[in-house]
């Protein structure tokens, strides 16, 4: 089996050619970066119970529950920083014509790590909206201060503010689905990098990616329902093997002829 810097300059060999590049990214980003995850064993989800920290009938039935424990969560992301993984996502943005980050994370990690177009699949933790969506789908509210201990009342209905991220059972947001999608179709590569590939519909748009024969790179330290399907898997932090990657891509480009 060949070593990991074997295999990354392998799929560094093949990105090199990509136009329009695609990064797709979930929790395993942002997990180097201390944010735990939702669904690894040691997960958000096995001390907390999703049907009440993840459905609107959760916030409906136990609103102060469930928005002093979204405040906790915004205070332990506040605290994060990027990591290599999202500083070398960002500086792909250098190396490529076109470059766009299409994430499940709500954590405002890659922005912050200087990636300028970034579509939030799943919403952010710095937006707020009416849970009655009084005025549209969604009703924009400001950020509320971080020792509220109650969600405040919508100022145009009074409906209890609620996070703007997308709970179980809920559509993910329509526009910013449908670039996504947009973005896909038009790709040539697409990093994947640090999902568990089976959250959907978001789950679906590396299966897209390979249906439109784009090189798909998948990161991971552990394999997914993806793996297989894929010309390159590579196993270990994302941490690590970002930086690698961007580091063998300028080593190909400063090879390749006329640069």
């Amino acid at each position: 089996m060949e070593d990991w810097q074997s295999q990354v300059s392998a799929a560094a060999h093949q990105l090199v050619t990509a136009r329009r590049v695609a990064i797709f990214t979930g929790a395993g980003v942002s997990k180097e970066s201390g944010i735990a995850t939702f669904r690894e064993s040691d997960g958000a989800w096995t001390r907390y119970d999703p049907r009440v920290y993840a459905t609107l009938d959760g916030f409906h039935r136990y609103p102060e529950q469930v928005w002093q424990w979204y405040n906790w969560r915004r205070q332990e992301i506040l605290k994060a920083g990027p990591n290599p993984a999202h500083r070398g996502l960002a500086e792909l943005e250098t190396l490529f014509p076109q470059v766009v980050v299409i994430t499940q994370n709500i954590d405002g990690l890659h922005q912050r790590a200087g990636s300028t177009t970034v579509l939030e699949l799943h919403g952010s933790f710095q937006r707020f909206r009416c849970s009655a969506d009084c005025r549209g789908h969604p009703t924009p509210l400001p950020e509320p201060p971080l020792d509220l201990p109650a969600p405040p009342p919508c100022p145009f209905c009074g409906a209890p503010t609620r996070p703007d991220v997308v709970w179980f059972g809920e559509r993910l947001p329509t526009e910013v689905w449908e670039q996504a999608m947009e973005e896909v179709l038009q790709c040539d590569a697409m990093l994947v990098v640090g999902t568990s590939g089976v959250v959907e519909p978001a789950a679906s748009l590396p299966r897209l990616a390979l249906q439109q024969r784009a090189l798909v790179i998948e990161v991971n330290p552990e394999p997914t329902p993806l793996t297989a399907r894929v010309p390159f898997h590579l196993s270990g932090p994302a941490g690590t093997l970002i930086p690698a990657l961007v580091a063998a891509v300028r080593h190909e480009q400063a090879g390749a002829p006329g640069s």
